[in-house]
């Protein structure tokens, strides 16, 4: 069921400002702001979402997730 699914990845950044800095000044990718989220414009289509946190601490595990559009929820007889 997901196997035409685009995959993206997201985190948390304390200081949304450094972090649009690093990624498209530093780096020179591609990146948007839109209602205080980053979005980085990845090669391929698969872009990652930073989101304000700033009491950040990273995570002990990782998650996958999945962009799901409603042809891949229906179910035919």
């Amino acid at each position: 069921m997901l196997e035409e699914s685009r995959a993206f990845s997201g985190f948390a950044a304390p200081n949304i400002g450094k972090v649009k800095d690093f990624y498209s000044k530093t780096l020179g990718l591609k990146v948007t702001e839109e209602h205080g989220l980053l979005t980085l414009y990845l090669v391929g289509g698969n872009n990652v979402l930073i989101y304000p946190k700033p009491d950040h601490v990273p995570a002990n595990f990782t998650i996958l997730n999945f962009r799901w559009t409603t042809s891949i929820l229906r179910w035919t007889s």
